[in-house]
């Protein structure tokens, strides 16, 4: 039997509540049956691989197009899904709310807004504050447990000041989100001294140089891997085709045909 939104929603929220756990990012339909297939607990999607998928740089889908790529990743596994929104497609806190809305009617039990509006600033914290309390409330009136995340941007948008985090963190625990994130977060050190700070599980983005022992001793509970996984499989795309192009070799395409086994 398939489970129900409520039932994905349950199991989600209860992830945040035992021992960290890595939540990686399908970028489609497809890596989402092999990551579900490869044993893991729940999905998040992203919003560079997604307009990758669309032939745009990070930021460039739409609403629209957002919530049509979460039902196709909620028909295609029975895992929990949670959505990158980022900045809410829109100002207003009424667009954040209406962002989480949107997306739990696609299939999502969770989602993520963002600080940073994408004209190049980071909104101020009551701005920012009263977004994240709109798409809190938005998420609580859903009728089933839908796991929102509160983004602060400062590191990765030219501001890593880990003051200003914390600050911008606890404001919005304030304001009512469940989990509390800022990617750009470079050591044991920095996760940390955030953990400390507030009472929410923190989401970690995973590091090259960071282990899951490592960031889970530092008390992150949830790690995302972003576009990462996305540009992996570029990556190894660009050099096989480039070893056709150069050398005329197909050998990179000697490759198992083990995903059958993930889509049927």
């Amino acid at each position: 039997m398939e489970p129900t939104q409520e039932q994905k929603g349950r199991d989600f929220r209860a992830l945040h509540d035992g021992e960290a756990f890595v939540i990686p990012n399908p970028w489609d339909a497809g890596s989402a049956r092999v990551l579900e297939g490869l044993g893991f607990k729940a999905l998040a999607t992203t919003s560079s691989g997604f307009a990758f998928t669309l032939g745009r740089s990070d930021g460039g889908a739409t609403l629209d197009e957002v919530v049509e790529h979460v039902a196709a990743l909620t028909r295609a596994t029975r895992l929990p899904v949670s959505v990158d929104l980022e900045h809410g497609h829109g100002h207003d806190p009424e667009d954040a709310a209406r962002a989480i809305l949107r997306v739990a009617e696609a299939g999502a039990v969770g989602g993520s807004i963002e600080d940073y509006d994408p004209a190049g600033r980071i909104y101020d914290i009551r701005h920012a504050g009263e977004r994240v309390a709109a798409a809190s409330e938005a998420a609580r009136g859903l009728g089933f447990p839908f796991t929102f995340t509160a983004r602060a941007e400062n590191h990765i948008r030219g501001n890593p000041d880990l003051d200003d985090t914390i600050a911008r963190l606890q404001v919005y625990e304030r304001s009512g989100a469940d989990v509390l994130y800022a990617p750009g977060l470079r050591s044991v050190d920095e996760i940390r001294t955030i953990c400390d700070a507030i009472s929410r599980p923190l989401n970690v983005l995973a590091r090259p140089d960071l282990t899951l022992a490592e960031i889970a001793a530092a008390g992150g509970r949830r790690i995302s891997v972003g576009g990462s996984l996305t540009w992996v499989a570029v990556k190894a795309m660009v050099e096989a085709a480039e070893r056709i192009r150069d050398l005329g070799d197909f050998s990179a395409l000697g490759v198992p045909t083990e995903f059958r086994r993930w889509l049927g």
